[in-house]
This record gives structure tokens, sequence and C-alpha cells, in this order.
């Protein structure tokens, strides 16, 4: 096809929220708009953000569950969010997340007769598995998560083992590998940069550096790191343990590590989110540490091998497809004992580490460039197809469905808005009454008023007036829980 396509992407999070999906999504309207359509990324909405980007950035509804999940709950559901995106002229409907980014895909490929393609990024189930304790619950949702996706027309997993992780979760259909890549350019950082890193982390002797980046959950495999690097250090062997991120289980990662008497061996960075300085601590490094099997992909890996530093895997683990063991990465099995034999190799033969790195930089490392115009190709082979005669439409009873519900909750939502509003105003107005009741030199009871002095007046109205702060107060709080909850469950989950 000649002419340019319009590419609707969404996903659930975006900047100012960071993270491997979020990343994917930037990268790929960044480098479509530049060199190759048009680009609109569809994503919840985020107060006092300015989208300041070469590509347009359709900001919907959303509510406020940071301070319970760390991140906002998108609310697709008005006629307004699909109209505003009908407007674009969309071609592909792109969709990195498989709750409420391809609910709107749903709506929107209703209006606008667009194909749905979906990426298939994460190992939702064990997320659900971490939110939900009932087994029930658990496989109904994952049941929902799977219609949803089998509601695409064009299925990605960003590896095999990804793929594998879906079909074990009841998916029937087919998918393609399509394989992400990174935003670091190919080469070592300057020499400049790296001796700042290593005034940073304080390291003046020649002892070899292991790397972590990440975010710091158990889940990542640090224990297994962490718990190697003890053995590693009682046969006296010296090295420096850099784990760079942050996370929820941050503290008790920096605690355990303390536990077992590494607290002089480990260097906890934080967040490093200057992508400079980030390349610096790849290079810096003699080997990667990466003993996840839960990502699946491992973009970390890859950003590792664009500077030249290989990584130790588990064997079958995503991150460690296409590997080959002492030549472009070192593979391990899933116990402590593997890894620390590897971090004892690696320490007595670190010339061997520094082949694997650039081995690893001349056969693994994907630039987002290559991966984005490979995706582009398909993305017009989908719509060949899509808008063949022939082709049976993946368009159900559901998506018109999903479009009338959007109206009801629009409405809904209205009236929870005018509920809020009644409700806020007759506890302003009791309060008023109060305080002019204050004012006559009555104090409230429950049957009768009483005159009372001055100076108890004036305390009674402070008390009075405190209560109905704290109650409205509870009020809120109570209604935020529950809607809070809600749209959480119904966002990650539907």
């Amino acid at each position: 096809m000649d002419n340019k396509l319009n590419i609707c992407l969404m996903n659930d999070s975006f900047p100012p929220v960071i993270d491997g999906v979020a990343n994917t999504v930037f990268n790929y309207a960044d480098i479509i708009q530049k060199e190759l359509g048009n680009a609109v990324v569809a994503t919840p909405e985020y107060p006092d953000i300015q989208d300041n980007y070469n590509f347009e950035v359709l900001r919907y509804k959303s509510f406020d569950t940071t301070s319970i999940f760390g991140y906002r709950a998108g609310y697709p559901f008005t006629p307004s969010t699909v109209g505003s995106l009908q407007e674009k002229n969309i071609d592909i409907i792109h969709s990195h997340c498989p709750a409420v980014s391809t609910v709107l895909a749903r709506m929107l490929r209703e209006k606008v007769s667009a194909p749905i393609i979906f990426t298939y990024h994460t190992k939702f189930d064990i997320d659900i598995k971490k939110a939900i304790e009932s087994n029930l619950l658990q496989d109904t949702m994952i049941k929902l998560l799977v219609k949803n996706v089998e509601a695409c027309d064009d299925v990605w997993v960003v590896s095999e083992g990804a793929g594998e992780n879906l079909k074990s979760l009841g998916y029937k259909g087919d998918y393609i590998v399509m394989e992400n890549g990174v935003d670091f350019p190919k080469g070592r950082a300057d020499e400049k940069s790296v001796k700042l890193v290593n005034e940073t982390l304080d390291i003046n002797d020649d002892a070899p550096v292991f790397l972590f980046v990440g975010r710091l959950m158990w889940y990542k495999g640090i224990k297994l790191i962490l718990d190697s690097l003890k053995f590693v250090k009682e046969k006296g062997q010296k090295f420096h343990m850099v784990i760079v991120g942050d996370g929820a289980d941050g503290k008790d990662i920096q605690q355990y590590a303390d536990e077992l008497g590494l607290s002089d061996y480990c260097i906890f960075t934080g967040a490093v989110q200057d992508r400079e300085v980030l390349r610096a601590y790849y290079t810096r490094a003699d080997m990667f540490l990466f003993a996840s099997t839960y990502d699946t992909n491992g973009i970390v890996v890859r950003e590792a091998a664009a500077c030249g530093l290989g990584s130790v895997l588990i064997k079958g683990s995503c991150a460690a497809e296409n590997v080959v063991h002492e030549r472009n990465g070192y593979l391990i099995d899933d116990t402590v004992e593997s890894l620390a034999d590897a971090v004892s190799r690696i320490i007595n033969n670190v010339e061997l580490a520094h082949e694997i790195g650039n081995n690893a930089m001349n056969e693994i490392y994907i630039p987002w460039e290559k991966s984005v115009n490979k995706a582009y190709e398909r993305y017009e082979y989908v719509l060949k197809k899509f808008r063949n005669p022939n082709y049976e439409p993946k368009f159900s009873f559901t998506d018109e469905a999903l479009t009338g519900i959007a109206g009801i909750c629009e409405a809904l939502h209205k009236a929870e808005k005018f509920r809020e509003t009644v409700t806020t105003g007759f506890m302003e107005f009791s309060e008023i009454k109060a305080m002019e009741r204050l004012g006559r030199g009555l104090e409230i009871g429950q049957d009768v008023f009483v005159m009372k002095p001055k100076s108890i007046l004036i305390d009674k109205k402070e008390i009075i007036k405190a209560g109905f702060a704290v109650k409205k107060s509870e009020f809120k709080e109570k209604q935020n829980v529950v809607k809070e909850r809600f749209w959480y469950y119904l966002d990650r989950y539907l």
C-alpha cells in the first residue's frame, strides 16, 4: 500500500507511567509518525499532563487508583471517546492490553470497520492469581481475558514463551511472534560517562561488576540472585552487585541482602530515569544477571546487548530465546547452585564474559526501528486481508453491546456526579443550619435545645464542625474505595 496508514495505538499505561509496555507504545507511535504513517495513542488521562509529542495522544476519563494500585484506571465507556477516535479515519487498531484497551478497541471497530491487532506482553494469569484469592474467580477472569483476545483479528506475542503462556490460558487461535526492540543505539557508552558511574558507585578496584536492572519485585528472580551471591561470597571471591530499579518489594529485598551479609557487595541505586546514564551502567558492568522466568520478553537483556553486555539467563525462559550458551549468553538451571557456579566461573574468566557481550551486541540486539518497520508490514497485510470480501470478520453482538453499554455508563456517570452533588450539598446545608442554631445560643440535642454560655457554645461549634468534616471525609473515602475497586477489576479483567 502506498498510502500512509492511520494507526490507533491503545494501552492502559503511558507516560507519565513508565513500564515496558508504555515504552513499547511510545516507540511504536514515535517511529510510525516519523517514518511510516500517522499515529494516535488512546490512553487514560492524568491530571496536569501535557503530551508534547510528534504524534497525537487522546486521553479518556480515568479514576485515581494510584494510592491502591499504582496507576489510574481507565474509563472509556463514553460515546465521546469513541466519537473522537472515529474522526481520525483509523485504518488499524492496535491494542497492547487485553482489558479496557481491548474493550475500547472493539467498540471502535464496530464504528470504523478497522481490524484489531492485539499484542500479548505479560503473563496476566500471574497478575490475576496475585490479585484474586478465589480459584473460581481466577478462572472466570482468565476466561474473560481470553475471550477478549480471541475477539481480535490478528494476535501477536513478544516471544514463543508468551505464546505458549497464552495457549495455556485457553486461547485457541493463531498468533505470530513480533519481537520488541530497544531504544538504545548499538555500542558502548563513552568512557567519561562510565567513569562517572564508577565515581557514583564508589568502585575503585578491579573486582567484576554484575548488574540487575528492573522492578524490584520478588517474582523477578532477585532472591535467586542474592542467594547465589551468598555462596560466592563464602568462597572468598570478590565482586560488586549493582541493582538498578525500584518497586514494591525494594525494602524487603535490600533487607534480605543485609541479612545474607551482602551489604558490602550489593549497591542499590534506585531507579535511573536518564537513558544515557543507564547506558553507562550497562557499559560498566561485566555481566548482566537476569533470573526471571516471569518476563515474556526481557527487554533489559536486549538493552544490555546493545551496550556489549552479555546476560546470565534461566534455560527455557522467554528471555533466553535465541541465546546460545557461552556464545551470546550464559544459560543456567533455575537453581541457586547453578547461578552461583556461573557467577564464580565468570569471576575467574572475565574475558569470556566480554566475548559473550560482544557477540550479544551483534546477534540479539534489535533496534526499535527494525521492530516497528516489521510490524508496519504486518499492518498492511492484515488490512488487506480484512478488506477482502471473503474475510470472516470477528464482529459479534458483544461489540455492538459494548457500544450501547458506553451510553449507559455515561448516563450512570452523570447520575453519580449528580448524587455526589446532592449528598454533599445536603451535608453542607445541615452544617450551616447547625451553625445558625449555635449562633442563636442553642446546643443541639436529640429532642430539646438548651441555652448555654458563650464559651461552651464556641467549643460546641468547633466539635460539631469537626464532626461534619469527619462524616464528609468518611463518606467520600468509602465512595472512592468502592469506585476504585470496581474500576480496577473491570480495567484489568473484563
